[in-house]
């Protein structure tokens, strides 16, 4: 055995940590979606348990991306399949408030179209290089996610009122965030000179 192939490294398992834990987040996402609905956003034990659903399934996104950076466990299952459950357990969140009236449905779809445009953009210009989160990316996600557990949480009328400030601030966040990522995408595609 020659030094090059003793030191090349030994491909990535599909299934591994990272993408086990995506995996679930994605299966949490009907089962979140089922106890909204049993919720109808009045009976304050569904909620409750909406709400923790949402947030463990919201954690596994900071832990399998921890994993697979540090065990080296990236994969390109992982990298297509991470966003996707992200946007799926956001998405189903945001449509279910607006469909139980909690959320006007305008923020839903501004939310939704950023978020949806920027996954496009990313796939439109992945062969010249990867659009990575950026630190706004992060405020926008940990903003949403704040705003959908306060929204879902019974909480007191006082506090209630909070929700609306922190879903506008990550509303504000998600569109100029969206505009800095379409400034990358289009560096990306730039021609070299």
């Amino acid at each position: 055995m020659t030094g090059a192939e003793s030191t090349a490294a030994a491909p990535v398992p599909l299934l591994n940590a990272a993408n086990l834990l995506t995996g679930a987040r994605l299966v949490l996402v009907p089962v979140f979606a089922a106890t909204v609905v049993a919720s109808a956003m009045t009976h304050g034990g569904w909620r409750m348990a909406a709400c923790l659903i949402f947030a463990v399934a919201s954690a596994t996104d900071l832990i399998d991306g921890w994993i697979a950076r540090r065990f080296e466990l990236v994969t390109s299952l992982g990298k297509v399949a991470d966003p996707i459950a992200d946007k799926a357990l956001t998405g189903a969140a945001l449509v279910l408030l607006s469909v139980y009236d909690r959320l006007p449905w305008w923020v839903t779809a501004v939310i939704l179209a950023r978020e949806l445009g920027i996954t496009a953009l990313r796939f439109w210009v992945i062969r010249h290089g990867v659009i990575a989160a950026s630190r706004g990316g992060k405020v926008k996600t940990a903003l949403q996610i704040l705003a959908i557990t306060w929204y879902l949480w019974p909480m007191p009328e006082a506090l209630a009122a909070i929700g609306p400030w922190i879903m506008g601030a990550a509303v504000v966040v998600t569109v100029v965030t969206g505009f800095d990522y379409i400034a990358q995408a289009l560096r990306l595609r730039r021609p070299a000179r």
